[in-house]
């Protein structure tokens, strides 16, 4: 009987054959681009519902094994809609071109992402080609110059090394942070622009003036825009949210290259350009009577003792015609497993001024490892060591900075060394500024790492639910040593006039650290027909800052270490920072046609007053696409949606605003410490960030043409001042909470693929976005911030009034004389193809209608050196410089200046040598070679009167930007390029 049974078995076991060989199949096959049929590499090919898939060949090949009958393959290719298609034994399919980026994944929270075409938040995404594919910007935030709808992105300086203000859809805050945060990778990084300690030779702060006017550069300048893949910007709380207060002002997410299956891909770019001066202003000619009128009868025999010779200073010192060079090399590929990219830069850039420049290193290891269909993990690392040198710029109160010593220093004065080396005293200046130029240092050197980590574990997963563990670990840390050397030899320092030489050195070390781990469940439900995405997670953020600067002055000799000084003062700065956070996030698809979100997430941090308690941050979206209905028959429009969304978000109090400081006090010898007079608050709250978001979004002629529409208000409240407090009370000021700040505005963008023919592309971008802000409400007395009072021009914040906007005394009384903000902008950016392999690429920049602070036109006519100073603008018998500096105290009306501009910002001129060349050339060993040409900022037409309309005196916080006192003028920068891939 039993071996009958065996039998049986054995026998069905044999029937069952034929349905179990046929349950799987292995399909084979090739993607091509539907327009051009050339094959696509890279391709994404999976299963739907599982984890199980691959990427094509060079070739656009394929191969997936054991595939289930019946089951569906995805394709999917960045630039490309999505495709999805029945498993067969041979399945060649063809992709085409996404023009309107519908299927274009976007970040909708810190472990889930969303088709662009299901969106309910207008995020701006900037891809590689939009960032580095027209020329070779400085730094990250000088290529988003102009391209994100929403941003009003300002250059702080002209100094090698970039420092850039990057505020999106208008100021949110007053006192505290107004920069977005970044991340990148995952790594939540660092962007502090750290005082070296210029004050103490400039005298910037002094009189009360702001002190971050050391013309620093922000550490996301470290970062090589060749690395990166895309740039997704949330620009307000709505979309923001998930991220807590650290994402008051936004949060910039950008995603570094990964590999690729298949052969190994060698890239190699060589770029060589120059910079120059971008404008001159020119200088002043002087006769004999003009000197007189000026300097007076004394100066007379030092204009005839040049003899007629002229010293153009400023050719002299912003005339350099600076070498730059960039050198990148990658490495990417890997098999169905191990995915790599590899890439390394150095780049060397010479500033217009002499002796100014910058330089760096960067090495970047990312690895992609499928350990099986149930785990995988990422590992980004990037290396970076730099040396910037900036030079002696903007404000200063001593006259020691080269524009403030040029401001007032004839041209027929000889500042140049003798044949000694030894340089003339300036008799018209505190500075002799080629002698500053040529014996100081203002150095920073910054050593960086940043690493990431991501591990995903597929807990489970079926044909209707795949649930996954994600960990995520990151660390930013840097050093950063500034040296800022003025030897005793200096004018300003010498013979009682200074402090006998200086040397201010600082080292900061920042470290950055955040962990977080999220359950992420997929459920598909009513027959595919909805999609359930639920993330429940925690994060963990460290931060820590420790800054040493020691001033020592009355220098040994021609010694430059601290220890050799008569005096030494040191100051220790520490900013410890902890954050943990608790978040939940429900997304719900109902097939493609309407989709919801909702999400909260709770903070606490130990800048709040009660570092136990938790802020509740929630966010709301909704996103309706008509065009997925079955009623829509309108064959044209391939895709009609209107979305709404809601969010909110904090922003921290300054640190150490809740606690009364004690400081360093001496008396007599005897050491100690004093209380500070600003008293601490510990009922200080966050403020709080609360934005209200609808836009619609339009696609025709198979989405040939798009457009995105979106209206927002975002009101913060909770602001944050310093409050004058009695004096009774034996302090001064209070951190206090006493405020609301409202900010509306419009983006629009339209993309237009005007032509697309096989020997001729146009594709259009254009841009518009505007934003207004009212302080809605103030508890506190209105206050002026920024600037250099009435007389001169200065920030109010007032209750009832636009928050940027600029005052000062006119007529006997104080008035409104210009705003900040534009009241638009706009970018145009055009891109053509001829015959497949020549493109031209430009980019116009339209800020319209914003005004600055110009005291650099004030100082040149004060010192008798403005280039029009002798004209007569209006006819009426009075001297241009005459007519405004009898102003100077009755009215600010000439400081204040329009800056609107349109500019010039990119343009690229590149062939492609033909595949026929390279095979014939190369013998198939090289697969693209492309020249061309580059420039950027190569023309701004604008009325304001100095070198560069985008400038700020006090760096790229708060409300400081649009104030000028003769800054480190912008330049132009032209390129060759020659790119190699094997």
């Amino acid at each position: 009987m039993k071996q009958n049974l065996l039998l049986l078995k054995i026998l069905l076991l044999f029937c069952l054959v034929p349905f179990v060989s046929s349950a799987q199949v292995n399909v084979t096959g090739t993607v091509t681009d539907a327009s051009r049929n050339y094959p696509l590499p890279g391709v994404s090919v999976k299963i739907k519902g599982s984890n199980t898939g691959t990427v094509t060949s060079a070739e656009g090949k394929f191969t997936l094994s054991n595939v289930p009958n019946g089951s569906t393959i995805v394709f999917s290719y960045l630039g490309y809609i999505n495709l999805e298609a029945a498993a067969a034994p041979t399945l060649n399919v063809q992709l085409k071109e996404d023009f309107a980026r519908l299927e274009e994944v976007v970040v909708t929270g810190l472990a889930t992402s969303v088709k662009r075409s299901n969106l309910a938040n207008a995020v701006s995404t900037v891809s590689a080609r939009e960032l580095v594919g027209t020329t070779n910007p400085q730094t990250v935030d000088a290529a988003l110059s102009g391209k994100i709808p929403g941003a009003n992105i300002t250059s702080n300086s002209g100094a090698p090394g970039g420092g850039f203000s990057v505020r999106l859809r208008g100021v949110t805050s007053v006192n505290g942070n107004t920069q977005p945060l970044y991340v990148i990778d995952g790594v939540f990084i660092d962007n502090s622009d750290i005082s070296p300690g210029l004050n103490a030779v400039t005298a910037a702060a002094a009189g009360g003036n702001p002190s971050n006017q050391d013309n620093a550069t922000n550490r996301i300048a470290d970062i090589n825009p060749d690395d990166i893949e895309n740039i997704e910007i949330l620009k307000g709380a709505s979309a923001a949210a998930i991220y807590g207060a650290l994402a008051s002002s936004g949060v910039v997410i950008i995603t570094t290259k990964k590999g690729s299956a298949g052969k190994t891909k060698v890239s190699f770019r060589q770029d060589f350009g120059q910079a120059s001066l971008s404008k001159k202003l020119g200088i002043r000619n002087f006769t004999e009577q003009r000197v007189i009128d000026t300097y007076g009868a004394s100066a007379l025999s030092l204009f005839n003792q040049a003899g007629g010779k002229v010293y153009n200073y400023e050719d002299e010192m912003y005339g350099n015609k600076g070498f730059l060079s960039t050198s990148n090399l990658s490495l990417s590929g890997g098999d169905e497993k191990t995915r790599f990219f590899v890439s390394g830069l150095y780049s060397d850039e010479e500033g217009i001024i002499k002796t100014t420049g910058y330089e760096k290193s960067s090495v970047r290891a990312n690895i992609d490892h499928r350990i099986s269909d149930r785990f995988n993990f990422s590992i980004t690392t990037n290396y970076i060591n730099s040396s910037t040198d900036r030079g002696l710029t903007n404000n200063d109160n001593s006259g020691v900075t080269y524009g403030v010593a040029l401001s007032s220093t004839p041209s027929f004065i000889n500042l140049y060394p003798n044949e000694s080396g030894l340089y003339p005293n300036n008799p018209f200046a505190a500075s002799n500024p080629l002698q500053t130029r040529d014996l100081s240092t203002n150095n920073e050197k910054v050593n960086r790492f940043i690493g990431g980590l991501t591990f995903n574990s597929f807990l489970q997963q079926n044909s209707t639910s795949v649930t996954k563990l994600v960990f995520r670990g990151g660390a930013d840390y840097y050093n950063l040593k500034s040296t800022a050397l003025f030897p005793r030899l200096l004018q300003f320092q010498s013979g009682g006039n200074g402090t006998d030489g200086a040397s201010i050195q600082g080292n900061t070390n920042n470290l950055n650290l955040n962990f977080s781990a999220f359950v992420v469940n997929t459920l598909n439900a009513f027959n595919n027909k909805a999609t359930f995405n639920t993330t429940l997670g925690t994060t963990l953020e460290n931060f820590k800052q420790e800054t040493i600067l020691n001033i020592a002055t009355v220098l040994t000799g021609s010694q430059t270490n601290v220890s050799q000084a008569a005096a030494l003062k040191a100051v220790q700065t520490q900013i410890p920072r902890k954050n943990r956070g608790l978040f939940f996030q429900e997304e719900v698809n109902f097939d493609d046609k309407l989709i919801l979100t909702g999400g909260l997430r709770l903070d606490k941090s130990s800048d709040n007053a009660d570092v136990s308690e938790y802020q509740l941050f929630p966010k709301a979206s909704a996103a309706f696409n008509v065009s997925n209905f079955d009623f829509w028959n309108i064959s044209s429009i391939n895709q009609f949606k209107i979305r709404a969304a809601y969010g909110e978000s904090g922003n921290f109090p300054p640190f150490g605003s809740k606690f009364t400081d004690l400081v360093q006090s001496n008396i007599g010898g005897s050491g100690g410490v004093l209380i500070t007079t600003q008293q601490g608050n510990d009922d200080i709250r966050q403020e709080r960030q609360k934005e209200f978001e609808t836009g619609m979004d339009l696609s025709f002629l198979q989405g040939k043409v798009s457009f995105e529409g979106s209206y927002y208000q975002k009101s913060a409240s909770n602001l944050i001042f310093a409050n004058n407090v009695p004096t009774s009370s034996g302090f001064s000021t209070q951190i206090i909470n006493g405020g609301t700040l409202r900010n509306r505005g419009v983006e629009l963008s339209l993309n237009v693929r005007g032509v697309d023919t096989e020997n001729f592309k146009w594709v259009s971008h254009t841009t518009f976005w505007k934003n207004k802000s009212v302080v809605t409400k103030l508890d506190v007395p209105a206050f002026n911030l920024g600037g250099f009072g009435n007389t001169l021009g200065t920030f109010r914040i007032e209750e009832g009034k636009v928050a940027t906007q600029i005052l000062g005394i006119d007529d006997g009384s104080v008035k409104v004389l210009g705003n900040a903000e534009p009241k638009f902008q706009m970018n145009f950016n055009n891109d053509f193809t001829l015959f497949k392999n020549l493109s031209l690429a430009f980019q116009l920049h339209w800020k319209y209608k914003y005004d600055n602070i110009n005291l650099t036109e004030l100082l040149t006519d004060l010192g008798g050196t403005s280039p029009d100073y002798d004209d007569d603008d209006d006819g009426d018998g009075i001297i241009n410089a005459i007519e405004r500096t009898s102003l100077l105290g009755s009215s600010a009306r000439p400081f204040v200046q329009d800056a609107s501009y349109l500019r010039i910002r990119e343009v690229g001129l590149y062939y492609n040598l033909p595949n026929t060349v390279l095979r014939s050339a190369f013998n198939n060993v090289v697969s693209a070679v492309k020249v061309g040409f580059s420039g950027n900022n190569l023309y701004t037409f604008t009325k304001y009167k100095s070198y560069d309309p985008e400038v700020s005196n006090f760096g790229g916080t708060g409300f400081s930007t649009g104030v000028e006192v003769t800054p480190f003028p912008q330049s132009k920068r032209l390129f060759f390029h020659l790119t190699v891939e094997l």
